[in-house]
């Protein structure tokens, strides 16, 4: 826990540990609707979200759900002028929970939804983390969920060194090859 906060990570990735495309798109060989049903059940009980720029749960339901959007482009924190439930967030201006304090968030489960760089960042102060993986996919020269992966780790070797804890697999969609593996502190 980060002080009031339970945090969570929740991604899918390619059988090669991607996430996106080299565009930071993600491609259709790891959407999955089972995995998009879990995400989306998962988030509705989210106090807030944190993503970048380029990472969003893309469902109807998300404008609904505050957010911090992680991003350089502000010098701590700033309205998001399409969103009131969204606040531009610079980690190096403002701390997480003056953040979240100022999205009006002050407890709860924090979902952590992407990219690479927003992932690694939570990386110490995982609760759990919820690791799809489309195992059927790769995706050549994609996007990696950390850092660490695009230097030759797997995700769940990243995971395994921050002290995290691989629960029993699931299969979400055994015929399309979709698994998921909740990691626990």
């Amino acid at each position: 826990m980060l002080g009031p906060y339970r945090i969570e990570g929740y991604a899918i990735i390619s059988a090669n540990g991607m996430i996106a495309d080299a565009g930071r798109e993600m491609p259709p060989s790891i959407r999955h609707e089972a995995d998009q049903r879990f995400l989306q059940n998962e988030l509705d009980r989210a106090a807030a979200l944190v993503h970048g720029r380029h990472s969003y749960e893309g469902s109807a339901r998300a404008a609904r759900r505050r957010r911090l959007i992680v991003t350089h482009r502000v010098s701590s924190t700033a309205p998001d002028p399409d969103n009131d439930l969204a606040l531009f967030w610079n980690p190096t201006g403002a701390t997480f929970e003056t953040a979240l304090a100022a999205l009006g968030v002050s407890n709860g489960t924090i979902a952590i939804i992407g990219g690479t760089e927003v992932f690694g960042l939570f990386l110490p102060y995982y609760d759990a983390f919820h690791l799809s993986c489309a195992t059927k996919a790769r995706i050549p020269g994609g996007t990696p969920l950390f850092a660490q992966v695009a230097a030759g780790a797997t995700p769940q070797q990243v995971l395994s060194q921050a002290e995290l804890k691989a629960g029993p697999q699931r299969d979400l969609d055994a015929a399309a090859g979709v698994t998921l593996v909740t990691w626990q502190r």
